[in-house]
């Protein structure tokens, strides 16, 4: 039975945390003076007020169940995405609420998809708060809840297990609380890491710390039309690089790193097949791009390795036209929207060790066909995979696939293009931001009918939240005693 007291309850404490957390980017906005100052402190007192209210009136000590935590996970987005679109519309510096939300939830899903033709018109408010929206959906709004609110401690495993990544959620510690505590200071020390990097590098603060949020929520919002292209610097783009494959890791991994055992990364097969893939696609691309274009072997190597990287990790920065490249080119980084980061890491996607996993137990079944009595388990490293989790990855990706024929059938209605509702579809529901036709690296979401802009906004939000977190609030069972 769902607890909708307890539910709304959380809801509530989350428009709280929604409400301090504007709190910064409105700081910024009056040290800048651009005009959105008043926008801000408008979302802060409703988000605020809201919240309060809500919190005082359903007080509960009422044990989470499996139910509420998919209600509160799919809410708590949405309602992340509808106050903090406000700012945007209520500054008039995008006029549309549609256009509004569609951008916010962009960024709190870290898709990185944009509306925006002049992304520099905005002032530095707008702009941060636009980065600082990947970097709390990239960890997980309900994950930093779990770190910060004793409220969530209890009942919190059914909040990691509805928004954590991956086919199975990795723990740290046996409280919940702490596991969320170790994986947001790993992901701060990295976020800080990167910043002094990129500063140094020759990016001014501003933009070293919205670019850091953009690279370690693989979310791919920049401050720059032209992305990271604006900088023209080899030394900016393999510091993103390095940081993208980071945030595209899982990062438990990195947590046992800090600890010392620095060769977990080679021990982990998913974190092997995550780096062979990236090498396997930068060495096949670099060479077709080098043979079609006039270009440096250091440039092309540079070029293809980030956008691998980019595409690969759903991060989305560019500092190519890679639809100008070869079509060979563009299909690898089609299949590579799919594919995705590590489970436990901030990338959408399908998740490399469901991949994986697909291939072994396809492989598994060829040779079935030949020793049909044959006992053949899927082995990842050294550790059986259970029947139940090869069915739910099963079923995982027969819902996706199912999605994204829906989806392209859904966008083309609305008048697109083929290629263009292929690769909106794809770029969404995998959280990448630019995709193929006229929502490419060089273009924008602007044109997309509404319709379309919040069909895209839904396939954001299933695609952060792994289907079936969003899809099970459909069926008849979810809302039985």
């Amino acid at each position: 039975m769902i607890n909708f007291r307890a539910v709304s309850h959380i809801l509530s404490a989350l428009l709280i945390l929604l409400g301090l957390s504007l709190c910064i980017p409105a700081l910024i906005a009056y040290f800048y003076g651009g005009g959105d100052f008043f926008a801000f402190i408008i979302t802060i007192a409703i988000a605020l007020a809201l919240g309060l209210i809500g919190f005082f009136i359903t007080r509960t000590k009422t044990e989470l169940h499996a139910k509420d935590g998919f209600l509160i996970v799919t809410f708590g987005w949405l309602l992340f995405a509808a106050i903090g679109a406000l700012p945007f519309k209520i500054s008039g510096f995008i006029p549309s609420y549609t256009d509004a939300f569609f951008e916010t939830m962009s960024g709190f899903t870290t898709t990185g998809a944009s509306i925006l033709t002049n992304i520099e018109a905005l002032p530095h408010g707008l702009l941060f708060w636009r980065s600082f929206t990947h970097w709390l959906g990239g960890m997980g709004i309900i994950l930093f809840s779990l770190a910060i609110l004793p409220l969530l401690g209890v009942g919190g495993m059914q909040l990691f297990k509805a928004e954590v990544p991956g086919p199975t959620p990795d723990k740290l510690s046996p409280r919940i609380k702490h596991t969320a505590e170790l994986l947001w200071g790993v992901y701060v020390l990295l976020s800080a890491a990167e910043a002094i990097l990129l500063k140094f590098a020759g990016m001014n603060w501003f933009d070293a710390v919205c670019h850091t949020f953009g690279t370690m929520a693989t979310g791919g919002f920049s401050t720059k039309t032209a992305s990271i292209g604006f900088y023209n610097s080899a030394l900016i783009d393999y510091i993103i690089i390095v940081f993208m494959i980071m945030a595209g890791a899982n990062f438990a991994l990195h947590y046992r790193a800090l600890k010392g055992k620095l060769f977990i990364y080679w021990k982990d097969p998913e974190a092997v097949f995550f780096i062979g893939i990236i090498f396997a696609a930068s060495l096949a691309i670099g060479v077709d791009v080098w043979r079609h274009s006039d270009n440096s072997l250091f440039r092309t190597a540079q070029h293809s390795i980030f956008q691998v990287v980019s595409i690969l990790t759903t991060t989305g920065y560019g500092t190519a036209d890679y639809e100008q490249w070869a079509s060979s080119s563009q299909l690898i980084l089609f299949i590579l929207m799919f594919v995705g980061g590590c489970a436990g890491s901030t990338g959408g996607g399908m998740k490399i060790i469901r991949s994986l996993i697909l291939l072994k137990f396809g492989l598994n079944e060829l040779k079935r066909l030949i020793h049909p009595q044959a006992i053949l388990p899927v082995r990842i490293g050294d550790n059986v995979v259970s029947r139940e989790i090869v069915t739910n990855i099963t079923g995982f990706f027969l819902f996706y696939i199912l999605l994204f024929v829906v989806g392209i059938l859904f966008m083309s209605s609305l008048g697109l293009d083929i290629e263009t509702s292929f690769g909106s579809v794809a770029a969404t529901i995998n959280n990448i931001g630019p995709g193929l036709g006229n929502v490419g690296p060089t273009d924008n979401y602007a044109q997309i009918p509404i319709a379309g802009k919040w069909f895209l906004s839904f396939l954001m939000l299933v695609g952060r939240l792994e289907v079936f977190t969003v899809i099970i609030l459909f069926t008849s069972s979810f809302w039985k005693k």
